[in-house]
């Protein structure tokens, strides 16, 4: 499972990484959630990186 938190505002993100942002489920500054650990989630991740913390839980 990771940890993902998002850290950093969309304001100022091109359209298509406020898209992933929301696909992953966070909605606003400091809001965490657990996803599964798959590729699809680590490349959504990696689109939007600077963005977020990610843990292993």
């Amino acid at each position: 499972m990771l940890k993902i938190t998002l850290v950093k505002s969309t304001i100022g993100s091109t359209p298509y990484q406020k898209k992933v942002v929301a696909a992953l489920g966070l909605r606003k500054l400091n809001h965490s959630v657990e996803l599964p650990d798959t590729p699809q989630t680590r490349g959504a991740v990696n689109k939007v990186s600077h963005l977020l913390k990610v843990e292993e839980v």
